[in-house]
């Protein structure tokens, strides 16, 4: 549980390459995330390409980090592998969470870049890569080395919690 309570958002990487060793063992997690109907209709586009991270990085306004991280993944979702309809956004979701917690879990940092559902960076995505019609960019997540270590605060909020009924 500790990669849980210690995971935050990083922005800001060193220039020290993340292994493939250890991309590998991110998409093994991000591949055990729960999936509607045992689906899993997600593909993983694994970029380490400088100019690629690049390009990526103008994705909008938010997604400046990705030109600075040394690999990025972007989680898409296969809608050609979709029986339960629209269950592949919970699907890439958990998947994109599990890839978040074991980066925390090994040292690293990322932070989860949103694509889906906006159409303006679907788009833009899906022209980076040429993706066919039936697969949709969900999320980028940047990986690489902690500029900076910094603690994640306690986020706990009591004030969030109802039980039995809405209070």
């Amino acid at each position: 549980m500790n990669s849980i309570f210690r995971r935050h958002s990083v922005r800001d990487y060193t220039d020290k390459a993340v292994a493939d060793v250890t991309i590998h063992n991110i998409l093994k997690a991000a591949m055990c995330a729960p999936s509607a109907g045992n689906e899993r209709p997600w593909h993983f586009i694994v970029v380490k390409d400088k100019a690629t991270l690049q390009h990526l990085s103008a994705t909008h306004r938010h997604a400046s980090m990705i030109a600075r991280a040394s690999v990025a993944i972007v989680i898409c979702g296969d809608l050609d592998l979709e029986i339960k309809k629209s269950m592949w956004i919970q699907d890439c979701s958990a998947a994109t969470e599990n890839i978040l917690i074991e980066v925390e879990e090994l040292m690293l940092g990322a932070v989860w870049v949103g694509i889906y559902p906006r159409e303006d960076r679907i788009e833009y995505v899906k022209k980076v890569f040429s993706l066919p019609v039936n697969i949709i960019p969900f999320s980028i997540v940047p990986i690489g080395y902690p500029a900076v270590n910094t603690d994640c605060p306690d986020r706990f909020d009591l004030s969030r919690i109802h039980y039995d009924r809405w209070k």
